[in-house]
C-alpha cells in the first residue's frame, strides 16, 4: 500500500516546481490567444444553450476570427523571434 508522507506533501511545493521566467513569459505572450479562445468557448456555449439564432452565428463567427488572428499574431512574432517568416 502506497503512503503519501509529510515529505511528499513539502516536495510538491517545493521552490523548483514554480514556473520559470521563461515560463511565464511565453504564458504572457499566449494570453491574448487564450483569452479569444475562452471567449470562443463561451459564444458556443451560449448558442447551444437554446435555439441558435443569426446574432449567435454572428458571435461565434467574431470569435473564431479572432482567435485565428491571433494565432496568426502569434506566429508571426514566433517566426520572427526565431529569425524566420511565417
Amino acid at each position: 500500500m502506497n503512503q503519501i508522507t509529510v515529505q511528499d506533501a513539502v516536495t510538491a511545493f517545493a521552490d523548483w516546481n514554480e514556473p520559470t521566467d521563461a515560463e511565464l513569459s511565453a504564458i504572457e505572450a499566449e494570453m491574448p490567444l487564450i483569452l479569444a479562445d475562452v471567449d470562443l468557448i463561451d459564444a458556443q456555449i451560449a448558442a447551444m444553450d437554446h435555439t441558435p439564432n443569426d446574432v449567435d452565428a454572428r458571435r461565434v463567427r467574431r470569435a473564431l476570427a479572432r482567435v485565428l488572428t491571433e494565432y496568426r499574431v502569434l506566429a508571426n512574432h514566433t517566426a520572427d523571434a526565431a529569425g524566420g517568416a511565417a
